[in-house]
């Protein structure tokens, strides 16, 4: 049975693997890379801290080695039973932006974070997973006429607005957007139209100057240094401007590992966090973020082509969310050091130093390989020919 890409498809398989069988089945290249890329966040936060494991690198390291424990626990639950989950995941996502909004921790004029049993977490960033989940879960059963139909897809769009609207009040415009993006892949790849996209973009389009009133004076202003970065160097644009000098500043093959000018004289803003990337690009130059670039595309292709093998619709819509949700995270939080778009606090995924982003990523790579080990087994549904 054929599939998309030239992709050659075995029937499914209503079956269950040993543990053994399992485990030989994960990616090991794909946890390979994710290890590295840790390795590389190891190196620029030690740098980050002037040639010191502390404070960040070793606290980050453990959580990392932690949460890839975690990922490979997870990669070991049959995908199905994680399919029942589904949406319980995305009401228990919900429920915790609800908390937040009331109990959250406030900083720099938002509610983002809460604890939980002694750990700091964000649940928006929880809430694009659980959203993934949610939305593979609407649509992996659904006919391609369902699909067509406009009252067949409202509950999957209030399902989308829903967590957008609570993250935008916290206010975080810029994971808004992304927990958006992120719901329209999941809906495009289940086989919604695209026109239906480009209205929704056009109206969104003649909206702006009257969306723009309503942002945030903070939020206002950075679109305003990122169109202008000159007109507050020393102010509100100080980040921008010291970012691209340390671009810059690294040259072809860089200054050399804990000599970056920049990073060591503390030039570099919010450097063990959204600016991290500039670290490694101005001690490793060119050659270092080319390799650094590499690895974040060799873990988008692989969960792409994951989503490309899986033989039921959920596990490619899955997949293809979890691919694309890395793949946001990485574009928007490189084009903000790039100046390429306004400055916003999207970290630098498994290298940037925090833990509620990094947990998330993992828990997503852990549903990503259940993915990828149960990708032929049998669900209810129509799962052959569902989705993209």
């Amino acid at each position: 049975m054929s599939g998309y890409g030239g992709v050659m498809r075995r029937p499914l398989r209503d079956r269950s693997f040993g543990f053994a069988r399992k485990f030989l089945r994960i990616n090991w290249l794909f946890v390979l890379c994710v290890c590295l890329l840790a390795g590389v966040g190891y190196a620029a936060l030690y740098s980050a801290a002037g040639g010191s494991p502390t404070p960040y690198a070793n606290s980050q390291i453990i959580r990392f080695f932690a949460a890839l424990l975690l990922m490979l626990a997870i990669a070991m639950v049959d995908i199905r039973i994680i399919a029942k989950f589904s949406w319980p995941a995305y009401a228990v996502g919900i429920l915790l932006l609800l908390v937040v909004m009331k109990f959250g921790h406030t900083g720099l004029g938002a509610k983002r974070w809460m604890t939980l049993g002694g750990v700091e977490i964000q649940p928006s960033e929880l809430m694009k997973l659980f959203l993934v989940l949610g939305l593979a879960a609407y649509f992996h059963r659904a006919s391609y006429e369902r699909i067509g139909n406009v009252l067949f897809l409202l509950p999957a769009l209030l399902a989308v607005l829903l967590p957008v609207g609570l993250i935008l009040k916290e206010p975080n415009l810029g994971t808004a957007v992304i927990v958006a993006a992120i719901g329209g892949t999941v809906m495009l790849g289940a086989g919604v139209r695209w026109w239906k996209f480009a209205l929704v973009i056009g109206l969104i389009a003649v909206a702006a100057p009257i969306l723009y009133h309503h942002l945030h004076g903070y939020q206002r202003s950075r679109i305003t240094i990122f169109l202008h970065p000159g007109s507050d160097p020393l102010g509100a644009g100080y980040n921008i401007i010291q970012s691209k000098i340390a671009l810059g500043s690294g040259g072809f093959s860089g200054q050399g590992y804990l000599h970056g000018t920049q990073n060591q004289l503390n030039f570099l803003p919010e450097k063990q966090t959204d600016f991290v990337f500039t670290i490694i690009a101005e001690e490793f130059g060119f050659l270092g973020s080319v390799a650094v670039l590499g690895l974040l595309y060799a873990i988008v292709a692989m969960a792409l082509y994951t989503a490309m093998t899986c033989l039921h619709a959920y596990g490619r819509l899955v997949a293809l969310g979890i691919g694309v949700n890395f793949f946001l995270y990485c574009f928007v939080n490189l084009s903000m050091v790039m100046g390429l778009i306004p400055v916003g606090g999207v970290p630098l995924p498994l290298i940037s130093y925090g833990g509620s982003a990094l947990t998330a990523v993992m828990l997503g790579f852990g549903v990503l390989m259940s993915v990828h080990v149960h990708r032929d087994v049998e669900f209810a549904g129509r799962d052959a020919s569902a989705g993209f």
